[in-house]
């Protein structure tokens, strides 16, 4: 007991130590001004201290964050020419061996103590942030919501169907500072005046709580982007989606948009879900199966319930993947949902012949 006792008197202490390093460097450290030139053309003058993605994102400079700014999903990537500082071990297990002779960087992660010089893709330039009003929240399942979110300034927004939003959620309750969060635009292009969202509720999670708990119809809101360059490729190859949950979104935008334009690609949507109350957009589908003659839509629950009356596909969407792709196929393949699956897929589909330069995803995680 008492070992126990020193081990938790020791944590705490810790505990205590890093949280009071944490608002010293945010709140006592003074680095005055400093300024982050980028591609040698554009200089910004921000205070230090802050992240260098905070520091540009104040700047409306965006750059992409899956996860944020909590370092997992490796998306804030930058060139650091200058003034970056040693790399740190929380970016390590973020860059491959190219990245780190290239002198690229993971932005949550590098303060902004000094001047720096950095590169970033010109695209990103016209990424831009949007106020909107929520016009409609839908509940698609007990754990899925829509967001439709109509634009008011700017009051339009062009996006290729595949690509990703961040939404903003402001403070409230304990949560002292606004985060963001990239979300899937559900919505085909042609719907420029609005953007749709499919989020799911994760338990603890800053945003999908904000969305569940609090957000109301009638709410401003207020995102950037758009991001990723997940989006069908031009040619007229045999197509395999695999998704799951609140993956469905850019699908949902690509189909709609494949039927706006009469597509003739042969595609076979292949959506995994626990039980028969963790579907939706069936009926939708299927409607859409009758408009595209090549389209066919193949859910699969992994655990059915007695009464689900279930007989569809059964098993893991990847079990499911392995039995519905044949050998040796020429099709490309489409995947969205959590890194896991997306991993396992992957491998399923690399057996089948279905290599990385013919399969597509944004890995959220």
């Amino acid at each position: 007991m008492a070992t126990l006792t020193a081990v938790a008197v020791v944590s705490g202490i810790a505990g205590a130590l890093a949280a009071l390093l944490v608002l010293a460097e945010r709140f006592i450290a003074n680095y005055g001004e400093c300024r982050i030139t980028i591609n040698g053309e554009k200089t910004l003058t921000v205070p230090g201290g802050r992240s260098l993605l905070e520091s540009l994102a104040a700047e409306k400079v965006f750059i992409p964050s899956a996860c944020g700014g909590r370092g997992t999903c490796s998306y804030c990537k930058v060139k650091i020419l200058e003034g970056g500082g040693p790399l740190l071990p929380t970016e390590l297990p973020l860059l491959s061996e190219s990245d780190r002779a290239g002198e690229v960087r993971i932005s949550c992660q590098v303060k902004v103590r000094n001047d720096l010089r950095i590169e970033i893709p010109e695209e990103l330039f016209n990424v831009r942030e949007y106020r909107g009003v929520v016009e409609r929240i839908r509940d698609l399942t007990h754990d899925i919501k829509e967001l439709r979110i109509r634009l008011v300034e700017p009051d339009a927004i062009r996006f290729t169907a595949g690509q990703y939003i961040q939404l903003r959620a402001p403070a409230y309750g304990e949560q002292r500072e606004p985060v963001y969060r990239a979300y899937s635009i559900s919505s085909p292009p042609s719907d420029g005046g609005a953007v749709e969202l499919i989020i799911r509720l994760v338990p603890g999670g800053i945003c999908t709580t904000w969305v569940f708990d609090h957000l109301k119809e009638g709410d401003e809101v207020v995102f950037n982007g758009p991001y990723g360059e997940f989006r069908l490729t031009d040619s007229d190859a045999e197509m395999v989606w695999v998704a799951g949950g609140s993956g469905m979104a850019p699908f949902w935008s690509m189909v709609r948009q494949m039927a706006e334009h009469g597509s003739q690609r042969t595609c076979t949507y292949l959506f995994g879900a626990l039980t028969k109350k963790d579907l939706f957009l069936v009926d939708e589908l299927r409607e859409l199966e009758d408009r595209l003659p090549g389209f066919r839509f193949a859910p699969a629950l992994s655990k059915p319930e007695p009464g689900d009356e279930w007989d569809g596909e059964t098993g893991l969407i990847t079990e499911v993947a392995d039995r519905a792709v044949e050998q040796g196929t020429g099709a490309e393949a489409y995947l969205c949902g959590s890194g896991g699956m997306i991993k396992a897929a992957c491998a399923v589909l690399e057996q089948k012949g279905i290599g990385a330069d013919r399969t597509f995803y944004d890995s959220f995680t």
